[in-house]
């Protein structure tokens, strides 16, 4: 790798955290080409960085060979081996902590993400709630950079699609090539708060189908699987993708695909990577904790006005009104027609671009 400046980049997990981590990350790069990034991260997520340059990945096992405060310590020994020259901990949780500490005490620089939980507090609690948007997540992650001295300017906007090659023989169930619109659905979550009820979101997808559009359904768990499974049964338009291929596999797909319907979830982080537009469902959780998608609108966020909105940073509180409104009373023809609006954009935007 060129240069003198090797900056480490720690971000174990979540999934869409670590994917919000990319974009900054190229930003970085285009500001200093120089500069050689390590990202350490669960091996899962090593697509994510594939096409930035410069950089290499460092997995992390917290299950196997990095278990536990020894496995730290050996990791932190693999990770010298990189003659790191600058620590930017994105995680600020107890592993990253100590990893910090420890290239700390070798005399190495580092700096950690501010995750502004005070501000988070405010937004989310129950009584005299502080309904403004905070600082962006990925807005976060710059500064960690910046502390470092490396400032550089986010441009957080969406750029042109550039739709990857989707070869027959390693996506044998879709209908190439293409002739329809294809319609992204990423309808699950870690925490069901975050969820639009199932029953719902079956509207949702046969309406869409019935529009005439391809509907590809995107998840992980075998629950998710075997309901997309059903859905796909239900419209010769709805086609699961779950379980089918890879992260890397699925990262093509949705370079594809003209819109993504998702979750306050990795659905919506992975279509970002890919300059998709998304429409971003939202129910507990608020686009103004800081976690909307990079380059995405909050005016494609769709979501329900209630006084108790949001409980929740990461949607891990159950509704204390024991009622769901945020999610039950958000009508599905606001999300069928978000997601058709949007369709409707794209399609203007591509004539005006051919005149």
């Amino acid at each position: 790798m060129r240069g003198s400046n090797k900056i480490l980049v720690i971000r174990f997990s979540a999934m869409g955290d670590v994917a919000m981590t990319a974009p900054v990350l190229k930003e970085l790069m285009r500001n200093y080409p120089d500069t050689a990034l390590v990202v350490v991260s669960r091996t899962l997520f090593k697509p994510f960085f594939n096409d930035i340059a410069n950089l290499s990945f460092h997995p992390f096992e917290p299950g196997h060979q990095h278990k536990g405060f020894w496995g730290l310590i050996k990791l932190f020994l693999e990770l010298r081996k990189h003659q790191i020259t600058a620590v930017a901990d994105l995680h600020n949780n107890l592993r990253s902590k100590i990893l910090c500490l420890l290239f700390f005490l070798t005399g190495i620089k580092t700096a950690k993400i501010d995750k502004g939980r005070q501000e988070k507090a405010a937004l989310t609690r129950k009584h005299h709630k502080i309904l403004r948007p905070i600082q962006l997540t990925v807005v976060r992650y710059a500064a960690v950079f910046k502390a470092l001295g490396f400032p550089f300017e986010l441009k957080n906007t969406i750029k042109e699609r550039q739709p990857e090659t989707l070869k027959p023989e390693r996506f044998p169930f879709i209908p190439l090539p293409k002739t329809k619109k294809w319609i992204g659905v990423s309808p699950f979550a870690q925490h069901k708060q975050k969820v639009y009820p199932l029953q719902k979101t079956e509207i949702v997808l046969l309406a869409l189908a019935n529009s005439g559009h391809q509907l590809f359904i995107f998840g992980g768990s075998a629950g998710e699987a075997e309901t997309a499974r059903q859905w796909e049964q239900k419209h010769e338009n709805i086609i699961s993708a779950v379980g089918k291929i890879n992260l890397e596999e699925e990262l093509k797909l949705i370079s594809n695909l003209d819109v993504m319907l998702s979750m306050d979830s990795s659905g919506m982080h992975l279509a970002s990577l890919k300059n998709v537009p998304v429409v971003s469902v939202w129910g507990a959780t608020h686009p103004y904790a800081g976690f909307l998608g990079y380059g995405q609108s909050i005016n494609d966020a769709v979501q329900t006005d209630l006084y108790c909105r949001p409980c929740a940073v990461y949607g891990n509180v159950p509704c204390y009104r024991g009622d769901f409104a945020c999610m039950n009373n958000l009508q599905e023809s606001v999300v069928i027609n978000s997601v058709l609006n949007k369709i409707s954009d794209g399609e203007k935007n591509t004539i005006s671009q051919t005149r």
